[in-house]
Parts: structure tokens; C-alpha cells; sequence
């Protein structure tokens, strides 16, 4: 009988024809050569972060358990197997006296995986996971190994340019091979002061230029059904470290956060007329709190509420249109929306399937609890993103394909030439890349 699999929101369900747990690249281009002789769809999968079929197969599915550790360090970078989590990367960088300059806040994930589907983070001036990498090492369709370097100039497959093969694999989605291990550029370890603090909405689109202009690190949480926001400024900081006690930790970060969230969401989903109300006394209990820490431990959070998610990058120059827009919306449809609405922000990056490929980008981020999807939310927002050019997230919930696709990503059809070149038979192909890609 066939394993059945499970992403960490439980909305994406399927069981391969087969699966096999590389401890090596050997095993890895054993495997990939094995599909492509075997008609089999090869597909890496990652710790299930992702709310899309991105990572799905129905025939030959490679688990990365065992493709982990720091293999090399040297002046300014790392090179780590591409099934280390990222947490472990963190804590292990730490260690060393290093750190990346920016990460998203999900620190379950996989290196590849994170990377594959173009985890971002937030930063005034520093991009995602794809900006700090400077070399990928990949398992071709036909088993080859290559290592694309951003600075490399030469040919590599059959005459593939290896700064187009760097710059397309960065964000490639699974399409072009199975990354097997990734370079990061990092830096002395740092620390950041977070400064927590509501605001109310109307404020912050009066403010928009400034307040994204005056911090490293923007992050803010509209709550729907009220004019409340809870701002997260993260900039680098001197020190003294600041960190919160054990205790105030798993007050913030377990019981109110997490605990506390999760009963009012299930609260909601018996009695939905009470959303406004409990999202009314959210918004009171909202306070201003300071630490300093390890950057990675300000960075992240810890999301054990299961949600849906849906995504999108917009030119940054339309985010206050966009928000006022979306509002609207939730009060002319009347929905009850529990979770609340996350605002990012990151320069242009130049990988060509990054979400900001060439433009500075700002993230609207809408959820749901997990148990309470709201199809109809998704797509009235969806609409209107759209219209402003946005690009969804690749690991979170859309309905665009490669047509529309095509005219937002300016290297979108060099991905897919690309693609053309690499894996003319699509051996790491599968139903969602079908719809984005083809």
C-alpha cells in the first residue's frame, strides 16, 4: 500500500508510487535516473510548509531526511545539504559566530524547499533566501551534477549559460533538478532590537513611506473588523542583548500567540457573528514590548495554529491602494475573518521567478484558520492584487496560470526555454507545475 502524505495545513493529500530517502548525491542521481528510465515523475519533497501541489508526485518522491548538515565554511559563505531545516541552520551558524542577513519567520523548512518556492521574509534592503544564495548545487533530469555560481561566466550542460542556470534555479520551483545543496552568504552573527507596537490602520496608510523607510525590517498584522494593527520594527542593534525570560517567551510566543489564538479562531468557527467582538478584544490586548536578541531568534516565530494561506507580491508603490481596497471589501462582503491580514515588504531581487524580480515588492498576505476555509476571501482578494500585476507566492494558495503568469514574470518565458533545455521530458514535472508552467 502506497504512503499517503500530508502538507502541515492538511489541505494538499496524495501518495506516491514510490519513495526513497537519499543520504547521498549518488542516491539522489540514482533515483532521478531511475524515474526518467521508469516514465516516473521525480519530485523532492520538503517538511510540507507549502499550501500548493508544488511539491506533490504520483510516482517517485524523495524525501530529504537525510541530506543534512553544514558541509563547507569558508570566508563569508556556508554550503549546507539541501534537506537541512532551517532552523538548524540558524542554530548551527550561531555557533560559528555567523548568521543570515534576513530570513522569513518559518524555520521548519528545508533549505530547498525555502528556497524553491521563494520564502522572502521582509527587509528595507535586504531580500529573501534567493538574494543571499551564491551557489546551488543540482541533480539534472538526466543525472548529470552541475554547481551554477552567481558569479560564474561559463557554459555548463550543454552549453546553458551557468549565470542563467543560477539565476533561474534559485526560485525554480522543483522544474529544473533536484537541489541537493545550497551556498548562503552570511555575515557575523547580530542582534536586533524588536520593537512591538499597535497602531491603528489609518495611521500606517498615512505613513506608509516613512515608517517602511525608517526600519530594516517591517512587519505588520491588520486585524479585520477593526482599525488596529500590531507593528513589528526589527532593526540591528549594539546591545546589550534583551532577550525575554523563559517565562514571558512562552507567554507571547506559546500561550497567547498560539494557545490563546487558536481557542478564540475555534471560538469563531462555532459562532461566527462573535469574530468582530473577539477580534475587537485582540486589538485591546495589544501592548508595546521591546527585546534585543540573536537576529534568527527575532526573525522567527512560532505558528502552531494550522491555517490556509494565500500571497501575493505587488509593485510597492500600490500597497496603500491595495490595503484600503481589501478593507472595503471585507466590509462590503461581510466576511468574518478571525486571522489577520500580514503586510512585508523586500527590495527588487533578480532571480527570475522571484516574487520581486526586478521591482521593489510588498507582501499582502491573507489567512484563514485551517478549519474555516473561505474560498470566496481568496479569490475577491485575489481579484485585486491582480489588477495592481501582483504575483503569487509559489508554496501558497492561487488560482493563476502560466498565461496570466507570463505577464508579470519579464523572464518568464527564458524560465521556460530554460526548463525546455534541462528536462525535455519533464521528468520533475507534476499537476501544479503543469498549470504555472506550461
Amino acid at each position: 500500500m502506497s504512503e499517503v502524505f500530508h502538507n502541515w495545513a492538511g489541505n494538499q493529500v496524495f501518495a506516491p508510487a514510490e519513495v526513497r530517502t537519499p543520504s547521498s548525491v549518488e542516491e539522489v542521481v540514482r533515483a532521478v535516473q531511475d524515474g526518467a528510465a521508469t516514465g516516473r515523475r521525480v519530485r523532492m519533497i520538503g517538511t510540507g510548509h507549502s499550501f500548493t501541489g508544488v511539491a506533490l508526485t504520483d510516482g517517485l518522491l524523495l524525501r530529504p531526511n537525510a541530506l543534512t548538515g553544514i558541509r563547507e565554511v569558508g570566508d563569508g559563505w556556508v554550503t549546507a545539504a539541501a534537506g537541512t531545516t532551517l532552523s538548524v541552520l540558524n542554530e548551527e551558524l550561531d555557533r560559528m559566530g555567523l548568521a543570515l542577513a534576513n530570513m522569513g519567520d518559518v524555520t521548519a523548512q528545508t533549505l530547498a524547499g525555502a528556497l524553491q518556492t521563494g520564502t522572502h521574509g521582509t527587509g528595507r534592503e535586504i531580500g529573501g533566501l534567493a538574494d543571499q544564495v551564491l551557489a546551488l548545487e543540482l541533480v539534472l533530469a538526466d543525472g548529470e551534477v552541475v554547481t551554477a555560481r552567481g558569479d560564474g561566466e561559463g557554459k555548463i550542460h550543454d552549453e546553458v549559460s551557468e549565470r542563467d542556470l543560477f539565476d533561474a534555479a534559485r526560485v525554480g520551483l522543483g522544474a529544473l533538478g533536484v537541489v541537493t545543496a545550497v551556498t548562503f552568504r552570511v555575515e557575523p552573527s547580530f542582534l536586533l532590537r524588536s520593537t512591538r507596537q499597535p497602531m491603528s490602520l489609518t495611521e500606517i496608510l498615512g505613513s506608509l513611506d516613512a515608517i517602511t523607510a525608517g526600519n530594516e525590517h517591517l512587519d505588520f498584522f491588520w486585524l479585520p473588523h477593526t482599525d488596529t494593527c500590531l507593528t513589528k520594527r526589527n532593526n540591528r542593534s549594539e546591545g546589550p542583548a534583551d532577550p525575554p525570560s523563559a517565562f514571558r517567551h512562552w507567554l507571547d510566543n506559546r500561550f497567547l500567540e498560539n494557545t490563546l489564538f487558536g481557542a478564540l479562531c475555534d471560538v469563531g468557527r462555532r459562532f461566527p457573528g462573535a469574530i468582530p467582538r473577539l477580534n475587537t478584544f485582540s486589538a485591546t490586548a495589544l501592548s508595546t514590548s521591546t527585546r534585543t536578541d540573536a537576529s534568527y531568534k527575532i526573525f522567527t516565530s512560532v505558528r502552531d495554529v494550522r491555517f490556509l494561506e494565500m500571497e501575493y507580491a505587488i509593485p510597492r508603490e500600490h500597497l496603500g491602494q491595495a490595503l484600503r481596497e481589501t478593507r472595503e471589501l471585507v466590509e462590503r462582503r461581510d466576511w468574518k475573518i478571525t486571522f489577520p491580514i500580514e503586510v512585508r515588504v523586500t527590495p527588487a531581487g533578480d532571480a527570475w521567478l522571484s516574487t520581486a524580480y526586478g521591482r521593489e515588492s510588498a507582501y499582502i498576505a491573507c489567512h484563514v484558520y485551517r478549519r474555516t476555509p473561505n474560498p470566496a476571501y481568496f479569490e475577491g482578494v485575489e481579484e485585486i492584487m491582480t489588477r495592481f500585476g501582483g504575483r503569487p507566492h509559489w508554496g501558497k494558495m492561487h488560482t493563476r496560470d502560466a498565461a496570466y503568469l507570463a505577464t508579470v514574470y519579464p523572464r518568464f518565458a527564458d524560465f521556460r526555454a530554460l526548463r525546455d533545455r534541462l528536462d525535455p521530458r519533464r521528468v520533475f514535472t507534476n499537476d501544479y507545475l503543469g498549470t504555472v508552467l506550461d
